[in-house]
């Protein structure tokens, strides 16, 4: 007997299978790789997004930065100009007291002594001059020290010699400090 297939709907069927299986995978493949693209761009505008951010961050860091250094360089200028106000506040304060120190110097003078020149460096005041005699000097040093500007006369060099027909002369420096009243009652 010849050999019919009388079932030729199941290979009909297995061929439908076998199509309808290579779709599915196809799909599949497409629908997996749909889905990596997808994540794909999903992360890597993500990335991009954390990258502008980033970038943003750094370029207002730099705008910090640049605005300390600006503060920095504020503060130095700050400091400078503080300094010179209390340079000119301490001259202020300090330009009466040369007044005193010269109105001083001119009641301690006794007759009979010239001074050459009056140095000071810093509250130190060097006099040097000529008196006619050594007790002239000494007078000279007491009375410094019973002025309320000056205290603490300090007799460096005294040199005597004739100076012909006015007799003998005496060459001195004197060393003193120079204070002022107002001080010593605030520190008392």
């Amino acid at each position: 007997m010849p050999r019919i297939n009388l079932l030729p709907w199941r290979e009909e069927l297995r061929k439908i299978r076998q199509k309808n299986f290579g779709i599915a995978a196809v799909g599949a493949v497409l629908a997996a790789a749909a889905i990596l693209l997808g994540a794909l761009a999903f992360y890597t505008a993500k990335i991009d997004y954390q990258n502008a951010r980033n970038a943003y961050l750094d370029r207002e860091i730099q705008v910090l930065n640049d605005q300390i250094k600006e503060i920095d360089e504020l503060e130095t200028v700050k400091e400078r100009l503080i300094a010179r106000m209390e340079i000119i506040e301490d001259l202020q304060t300090k330009r009466p007291e040369v007044v005193h120190l010269f109105d001083e110097l001119v009641k301690a003078i006794p007759d009979g002594v010239h001074l050459l020149s009056v140095k000071q460096t810093g509250t130190r005041i060097t006099i040097s001059g000529i008196a006619q005699s050594s007790s002239r000097v000494s007078a000279f040093m007491r009375n410094i020290d019973s002025s309320p500007w000056l205290t603490n006369p300090d007799l460096n060099v005294v040199t005597t010699a004739d100076s012909g027909s006015s007799g003998r002369t005496s060459s001195f420096t004197i060393v003193a400090t120079q204070t002022s009243p107002g001080s010593t009652e605030e520190s008392s």
